[in-house]
């Protein structure tokens, strides 16, 4: 199996979310792309946070999220 990810789209998106609710301030911290099988994901940060909680979406379900003015 490979784990090589330069050329595939991530299929979730990864944030530290600070606050809840509707107060929730999200940051898109990174991306990650799910294996062949199905049971892990290889996760790519470009920031590793001090704070807040990690969250990882489908890339998907954050799309349908961003459109509504949240997730992102």
């Amino acid at each position: 199996m490979s784990n090589d990810t330069t050329n595939t789209t991530p299929t979730h998106h990864v944030y530290v979310v600070e606050g809840k609710g509707d107060n929730a301030f999200w940051t898109k911290i990174g991306a990650a792309w799910q294996h062949a099988d199905g049971n892990g994901l290889n996760i790519t940060l470009s920031l590793l946070p001090l704070d807040g909680r990690v969250v990882i979406r489908t890339a998907k379900a954050t799309e349908a999220t961003s459109r509504k003015g949240r997730g992102q």
